[in-house]
This record gives C-alpha cells, structure tokens and sequence, in this order.
C-alpha cells in the first residue's frame, strides 16, 4: 500500500525536466571545438561522465558531502547536527544539504524557508530513486554555479582553464570545487588572491585527510594561481551552426572536424582572402574530406564569418552557384565506361552548332583536334560539349543525382549541354565529394560530418549509400590526367615541384568570373576551394587556377605534407594498345606514325582510323575517278586527309595547309549520289531553327556557309527553294533574306543536300 502511495505520488508530483545545455560541437579527438550560450544566455556545457576524474569526485564529495555514497537523497545525522547549531546558535549556521539536495535546489530555485526545505528532502529521494549516485554527482557538477553566467565544471574549466575537467590538474581541480560555496566572493580573474589562500587551505585540509598523496598536494600547492576568463571556442563556425540545426537539442554533437587542421585551414583562407580584397575578391570557403572514411576534417564557410561587410555568415560550403568546368572530369571518366573516347582519342575543337548551343572555349580560340587528355587539363568547352552530347544529358545528370547533387536533381528534366559548362548548380561540398569518388576507384560516398551522433537528423539529410559512380579504371585515367603539370591552369611560381604538392586538380570558372573554383585530391585526401564574394559579383582576376589554385595548394602544402608518397596504380582492368598518333583510334591501313593509350577491353571503340583514304586521280592530279570510269592506264593512287567536314572547313578557314580531292572525272556518265567515301554536309551558318531580326533601314546581309567533305569542291545555295547561287565549297556567301519563314538549302557536287529553316523579321 505504501510503495503504491509512493509511485502515485512520484507520477504526480514529477521531477523537473534535466536541464537545458549550452550545445557544444566536439571535434574528433574530443576538445571543445564551438560553444553557444543555452537558451537561457547561459554557460551551461554538460559534463559527461567520462569527464567526472577520481581527483574532482573526491575534492566535491569531502568539501560538500562526505556521506554521499552511503545515504539516501538525505543525512539524517547532519540534519540533526545542523539543527542543533542553528538552534543553540553555536558554530556556523548550515542547512546540512546534501548534494543530492543541492542538486533539488538547483533543479527548482526557490526561496530558503523551512517549508521548501522539507521538499528539497522529498526530492532528494525522489531523485535517488530514479537516477544513481554518479549521475546525480554529474547534474551537480553540471548546475553548480561559477559567478556571472557560468554555471558547470566544464564551462567553468574551458572558460578560465581552456580544458576540459578531466585535463586539469590537481590545483585546478579543486580551484574550482571551492568556488560554488561562494561564487560571488571567489571570482576568478578578480579575486585571485583570496582563492589562492582558500585553495591552499583546502589542499591542507585534503592532505590531513590522506585523500591526495603527499607530493601531489605539495605540487599543488606550489602551482601559480594566474588565471583569466576567456571566450568560448568558436572554431568551426558555419559547420557548428549547421549541426546544431541538424540536432536541436542536443548538448554535445562530436564531429568529425579535426582541431589542427580546422585551425590552419581557417588561418590560411583569412590571410589568403586579406590579399585578394584589393582584386574586389572578399571571400573564399574550404572544404577537407578525408578520402578513406569520408570523414570532414576542415569546414571552413567563409573567410571571416564576424565580416558582415562581406555576409561572412553565409556557409560557403553549402552555397549553390554555377560549378565552370569541374564536372568536365567526371563526365569523361563516364565517357570512357561507356567505350566514347580513351585519353588519346581525337576530338574537334572548331566553332559547332549543337542545335542552337554554339559554345566557345575559354580563351574564345580554337585548336583544331585535340586529344582527350589535352581537352580535360586545357579545359576546352566545345570537346566537352560534344562528349555530353554523346554520352547524354539525362546519363549525366543521374549519375549527378547519384552523386548528391540536390539543385541538378530537381531542374535535371530543364538542364542541356551547356550543363557541362557550369550551367547547373552545385556546392562546394557536392563537388568535393564527387573528387573524392575519383580517388576512390569510382565509389562514392557521402561526406560525413558527425560521429556516431544518434538520432538522425530532422533536415539536411544526405544520401547515406555508396554508389560505384564509374569503373575503377575510368577514375584512374582521369587521375592520370589531372596530375599532369604542364598546363595552363598552373600558378605563377608553382612550377618549382618543391611548392607543387603531389596532387590530381581541376580548376573552374563560372561565366561572368563570379565563381573560381580549384579541387584537388591524393590517396589520403580531396580538397575543394572556392574563391568570389558571396553577392555574385565578378572580378576580372577571378579565376579558378590564378585565385583559387594557390589556396588549394597552400592547403596541401600545409595539411598533407606528411602524406606517404603513394600514388594510384593503375587497375587490372586496364590495358595498353597501339593507336594512331593522328587520331588516337586503332590503327588503319594508312597510320605509320603510332603511340601507345590506355583502353578498356572489351569496352573501348575499336573502329579503326581512316584518317586517310585512297582515291583513283590522273598523272596529272586534276581529276579523280571512280571504279567504272577509271582508264586502264594514266592514274596513280594517292592519299588524301579524311577530315571531318567541320574540321576541313576550320583548316581552311584559318589558312592551313589542306588538301582536297580532286573534281570527279567530268567524261563519266555514271550518276553518283554517293559512293560512300564522302561524308555529311552541314550548314553552319545560319543556324537551323533561329530566329533573326534585321533593321530594315540598313543593308544587313545573312552569311551562308557549310561544312563539307574533303571530295566536294563546289555546293549550290537556295533560298525557299529558288536558286542563289553556286560557291566554292569553303567560300562565304552573303544575301539578304526576305522576312517570315526563310527555307535555306544546300546542295554539294556528289548529289548530298540539307535544309534548314529558320523566322526573320526586319524592324
């Protein structure tokens, strides 16, 4: 009946709820690494109990309760002790409170009378009953208070010790035990003195006692008292304000941000950005991710984040803007798993028409053909484009969706080519995590910000799968391309491989210079940069490989100079192959000149070269035959470049050397559409589908133009089906459209034409 009276009574009356902390972020070895006040304005940090030493239990239990393992919530001889001193007025008048007791009062203030001490008892046993004797000494030492807002051991021992309690040596240990009897009169950083004599007395009393040997109490007692407040820690942040969004309500969150590198990531980007303002360049953010756990260990948001000047709360890290060229090298590691291209292969670099989308390199020139290997460490955009172009929009932005690239996942139906030139969104943290899955053979995994932490976070939630992005082998060609050094995208003063950290990187630029970006990685770890200024404004100096690359290199240099000196190794998957120096495909019947590529067997292209092809022309090299009109003697065979019409027409549009085959023999009757040696013919000017506007007070003309093969020498214009005029197949044709819908045909000397359409109206 009576333990039913108890348990009615414990469910009506309630203890308290536990107090509300001040959050804390930890960093991985466990110091403090940022600090908020609790809701209350109050520094509230929760001492756990691994933090709880021997030498705090014994100092806390001998000054306040030496009989606190063995009673109840309540000592019934003290009470009895206390009573008597205060009734005959002898000795010094006390409450005979246990810490149990204290821990009530603390719990719920209220005034001192003897009414509510009767229910600090009854709530001292209420809380023995429900919490045990270590826990109760940890709610203790988590209320007591040090004067100000300072309540705890812990925000007592970072704020004037800079240590957490289970650091502190014996002096400061039972420094701050002493306090909280008289947190008003021993106030640290101003009583100094006075603390110092009631430490010592203390320290002699222990040492009567036996609690501490000899030489530790002597050792204390000889420890210099100077001590000061200081501010809480506040590394980290933009990614402590993250995480305590992420875990409302939790008073630790242990990160996995180491302290060392945290530190001198953030000193470098503020030293480094200090010397960028004078180039209207006033932020920068810095993201460490190690490569083997995915584990954070540099979070670095911005610059300076109390510059409000400059919106230094924003969180670089997690800010969406347009990515330039760093997804260039994912997308041709995609390329090469799906057989596209091998790090020799060919690609035209000259102006293309990708149905309306005419992209321009970065330095708005042109080379021709490049190899693949060149067209990633140059950047070039138009080999990009087209290598999208064949892969495919939608292949790419799933992979990026697979990536965690949130802003690609929810416009990917709307995204185009020019996705591959930045014209997506993307965070530095997407980014960084996706050059982690290139170091990683291919395999992604989402970057990891906490240890271990619980509950699962209400928001911000990340894909927590790992994903096989690409083969191992495409990672490592691409890796082997980015760890090239001679490049254009390498700093002044970095061409000494003494400053040049052995690394894999890819710079970037968004259009208008509103965004540099340069990311890097080795075996241990990938580093993301951004450098711009988080109101979108551009900078001529803004980009990726002047402002963003010696950032990233200084990180290296300073946060992974330890790093063994490994490298990757290529996988067993991978294959070497002879291919021809001119095209990069396997070699043809006419490639003398040879070199070795990578490939994937079974999977890379194996068309063969016809970067030459053979053709029937008399002695005298003016005309060509075909198989029934060639004479029985009087011809010779001859090789002729097998370009691509694009890539014939830029040759000649330049003034390089080109050869073209000769005019068919003009005696054969045979009719010939095609006998096909020839190759497509292409309008490139007009573009198909446009729409153009021309002043009708101005004698504006339209240029026609057109990409044909190397056998064609003369094509025939027609406008809405009328005929213009014929041309040289390379020559520039100018005419005056007329308004409305304009049809523009063009047809070659082999019998090949091609129309297009496009609307014109005059103002």
């Amino acid at each position: 009946m009576v333990t039913l009276l108890l348990l009615a009574l414990d469910r009506l009356f309630p203890l308290p709820s536990t107090p509300r902390y001040s959050p804390i972020v930890l960093a991985a070895d466990g110091s403090v690494l940022h600090a908020f006040l609790n809701p209350t304005q109050k520094w509230r940090m929760k001492t756990e109990l691994t933090e709880i030493t021997p030498a705090l239990q014994q100092a806390i239990i001998n000054k306040e309760d030496r009989y606190f393992r063995y009673h109840f919530g309540v000592n019934p001889v003290a009470i009895v002790q206390a009573a008597g001193r205060n009734l005959f007025r002898t000795g010094r008048t006390t409450g005979a409170s246990t810490i149990t007791m204290q821990v009530a009062r603390l719990l719920e203030p209220k005034e001192r009378t003897f009414g509510n001490k009767l229910k600090e008892m009854l709530r001292a046993v209420q809380l023995e009953v429900h919490y045990s004797k270590a826990e109760i000494l940890q709610l203790y030492l988590n209320l007591v208070p040090y004067g100000g807002n300072i309540e705890g051991v812990k925000s007592a021992a970072l704020l004037y010790f800079q240590q957490p309690p289970d650091y502190l040596s014996l002096a400061q240990t039972v420094t701050l035990a002493i306090i909280p009897n008289q947190p008003r009169v021993l106030v640290l950083g101003k009583n100094n003195a006075l603390i110092l004599a009631e430490r010592n007395r203390w320290l002699r009393q222990f040492q009567s006692q036996r609690l501490f040997p000899d030489q530790d109490i002597e050792d204390a007692i000889n420890e210099p008292l100077e001590v000061q407040r200081h501010a809480a820690p506040t590394l980290a942040p933009h990614l402590a304000r993250r995480l305590v969004t992420q875990y409302p309500g939790q008073p630790i969150i242990r990160s996995t941000l180491r302290r060392s590198p945290q530190a001198k990531a953030e000193d470098l980007t503020r030293n480094y950005v200090r010397r960028l303002r004078e180039l209207g360049i006033s932020q920068a953010a810095v993201l460490v991710l190690n490569n083997r756990t995915r584990a954070v260990e540099a979070y670095v948001g911005s610059a300076d984040f109390g510059d409000a000047a400059s919106a230094g709360q924003v969180d670089g890290v997690r800010a969406v803007r347009s990515p330039g060229s760093t997804l260039k090298p994912f997308l041709y590691a995609l390329a090469v798993d799906k057989g596209i291209v091998t790090p020799k292969l060919k690609l035209p670099d000259v102006p293309t028409n990708f149905s309306g989308f005419r992209p321009e390199n970065f330095d708005k020139s042109c080379a021709g053909e490049v190899t693949v290997e060149r067209a990633l460490t140059y950047s070039l955009n138009i080999p990009a484009v087209r290598v999208l172009a064949e892969v495919g929009v939608p292949a790419f932005t799933d992979k990026l969706r697979a990536a965690g690239f949130r802003s690609v996942a929810k416009v990917a139906p709307r995204l185009g080519l020019s996705t591959i030139l930045g014209g997506c969104g993307a965070t530095l943290e997407e980014l960084t995590g996706l050059y982690a899955a290139l170091a990683d053979g291919g395999r992604y995994a989402p970057p990891s910000l906490v240890l271990n932490q619980g509950p699962k976070p209400t928001k911000d939630k990340s894909p927590a799968t790992n994903t096989s992005l690409t083969s191992p082998a495409a990672a490592f060609l691409i890796t082997d391309i980015l760890a090239q050094r001679t490049r254009p995208d390498l700093p002044m003063g970095y061409q000494n491989s003494r400053h040049l950290p052995k690394i894999a990187w890819k710079t970037g630029t968004s259009y208008g210079r509103r965004d540099a970006w340069s990311i890097g990685y080795n075996q241990d770890y990938t580093i993301g940069v951004w450098v711009g200024n988080f109101n979108g404004q551009g900078s001529p100096a803004l980009t990726g490989a002047d402002v963003a690359s010696p950032l990233l290199f200084d990180l290296f240099n300073a946060l992974a100079y330890n790093s063994p000196n490994r490298w990757a190794v290529p996988p067993a998957t991978l294959d070497f192959r002879l291919v021809c120096a001119e095209t990069g495909l396997v070699p043809g019947e006419h490639c003398p000149n040879q070199l070795i590529d990578y490939y994937l067997p079974g999977t890379s292209s194996a068309r063969r070269c016809e970067h030459q092809k053979e053709a029937l022309v008399s002695a005298d090299g003016a005309v060509a035959y075909c198989r029934a009109c060639v004479p029985a003697t009087g011809f010779r065979r001859q090789l002729f470049p097998n370009l691509l019409p694009e890539v014939l027409a830029f040759r000649e549009a330049q003034g390089l050397p080109s050869s073209r085959l000769p005019p068919h023999n003009p005696t054969c009757r045979l009719v010939r559409a095609d006998d096909g040696a020839g190759t497509a013919l292409a309008i490139t000017s007009p573009l198909d589908h446009a729409e153009y506007v021309l002043d009708r007070h101005d004698k504006q003309q339209m240029l026609l133009s057109c990409a044909a093969g190397s056998e064609v020498r003369q094509v025939y214009w027609y406008v809405n089906d009328r005929f213009l005029r014929a041309a040289a197949a390379t020559e520039r044709v100018f005419f005056r459209p007329p308004s409305g819908t304009v049809k523009i045909s063009c047809a070659d000397d082999h019998g090949r034409n091609v129309d297009i359409q496009l609307q014109v109206a005059e103002l």
